[in-house]
């Protein structure tokens, strides 16, 4: 039983992988395309940064599984750290650049007199380059945190044993943290975005209404598409981060491989379907 339901989680796995990279690579090559024309901060641009992100998340991902699964001795400590740094890395991009996409959304699209809203509203490139320079200080402390816990673990019963593991498991507690706080905060600035552009919208439809006007107006139908960007991002993330949370908080259930295969079938469902929605 347990080897059929490894197979079809297996089968799972590879079709989400295959589905999540040509949807990148194909929002990539669109993107970039446009993008060349107009080398600024632009939906493109995030759009194309994101794709990449994500095509290097999925194989860093499939590495990790495929290594994990098959207990692979070739793995390494050198070789096992910089997998998880390319994962942390793409990981906390991905989440980074979509979330700036959906700020850019609500910039570019709703409308409010708010005197800080509009000086965002007109400096919404700086805005999001910003953002993403800032966030790169929880990325280096994450890396270095990461990177010490995963040595710590590699030679935990060389010499001190006592004193590695009091240290490993600080180490863990505050690797956990920062994960933790690295994921809900992107997550509670889409969700404030998306919540925005809803209070925007009934803004615009109620003043429709005082005009006589009907409500399938172009402002309105650019209104519902960015909203279903940004609340389709947020359900998938919701999934992800849960799935994120639990991996790393109960990384002990991680060794057994029905466990950890699970965990890996719905966090890289998040970047496959997001990505092929984007394109739709």
């Amino acid at each position: 039983m347990i080897m059929f339901m490894s197979n079809i989680v297996s089968i799972l796995l590879m079709t989400e992988f295959v589905l999540g990279n040509f949807a990148n690579v194909l929002l990539a090559l669109v993107n970039c395309n446009d993008w060349t024309k107009r080398p600024k901060i632009s939906a493109d641009g995030i759009l194309t940064a994101l794709a990449f992100c994500r095509i290097v998340m999925f194989w860093a991902m499939l590495i990790n599984w495929y290594v994990i699964v098959y207990n692979l001795t070739l793995y390494n400590s050198e070789v096992k750290i910089i997998v998880h740094v390319a994962l942390t890395v793409s990981n906390h991009f991905s989440n980074w650049l979509a979330t700036s996409l959906s700020i850019f959304y609500l910039l570019k699209i709703a409308n409010f007199s708010s005197l800080i809203f509009l000086h965002l509203k007109w400096r919404v490139k700086s805005v999001v380059l910003m953002m993403m320079l800032g966030t790169s200080l929880f990325l280096f402390f994450q890396v270095a945190v990461l990177s010490m816990d995963e040595a710590i673990q590699t030679n935990e019963y060389e010499g001190n044993t006592t004193q590695k593991i009091k240290l490993r498991d600080t180490l863990h507690l505050s690797n956990v943290t920062l994960f933790t706080l690295t994921n809900f905060i992107p997550f509670t600035m889409s969700l404030t975005s998306f919540l925005l552009l809803i209070f925007s919208l009934w803004k615009h439809l109620r003043q429709m209404q005082l005009n006589g006007k009907g409500s399938q107006d172009p402002s309105t139908k650019v209104h519902i598409k960015a909203m279903q960007t940004v609340i389709s991002f947020l359900f998938l993330f919701v999934i992800y981060i849960l799935a994120l949370i639990l991996s790393v908080w109960n990384s002990n259930q991680l060794q057994k491989e029905p466990v950890q295969m699970l965990y890996d079938v719905i966090l890289i469902m998040y970047p496959s379907i997001h990505s092929c929605i984007l394109i739709w």
